[in-house]
């Protein structure tokens, strides 16, 4: 199983956003943000329509189309992003119902979905402390 990653591209596109913006390019087009991801601009495309969805970004279209961000990078978190572009939990019970004659499949579920809200506990606290602010500061110090 391989790890995703949305949230990372995600807070990539707006950090980038957030850093053309300083230069003086209020617009940024998918195909801009793709390169700086070395992605192809559907993927970026795609992940800007989950943020839209959550009122992070907006498009425009026409004469200087392409996409903004509708706030200040203080005011938006990681979960805020996470939310966008990951809904759902973290982790999934089987998608079958396990053998319920079974002592370990009887069990199994309830025991793993507390350990799992535990978890999703704290990465959502974690992702609700940091702002993409901080995230673009440590990028900027990171150079």
């Amino acid at each position: 199983m391989s790890a995703n990653s949305r949230l990372t591209i995600a807070a990539h596109a707006l950090a980038w956003m957030e850093l053309n913006k300083r230069y003086g390019r209020e617009v940024a087009t998918s195909e801009q943000i793709a390169e700086s991801v070395n992605t192809n601009p559907v993927v970026i495309r795609r992940l800007l329509a989950e943020l839209r969805k959550a009122g992070l970004v907006e498009s425009r279209r026409g004469a200087g189309a392409g996409w903004t961000l509708t706030r200040e990078l203080e005011a938006i978190t990681l979960l805020d992003v996470y939310e966008a572009v990951e809904p759902g939990a973290l982790f999934a019970m089987h998608r079958a119902t396990p053998n319920q004659e079974c002592p370990v499949g009887s069990g199994i579920q309830p025991a793993m979905q507390r350990i799992y809200d535990g978890i999703e506990g704290a990465v959502r606290g974690e992702l609700a402390r940091t702002t993409l602010a901080e995230v673009l500061r440590s990028v900027l110090a990171a150079r």
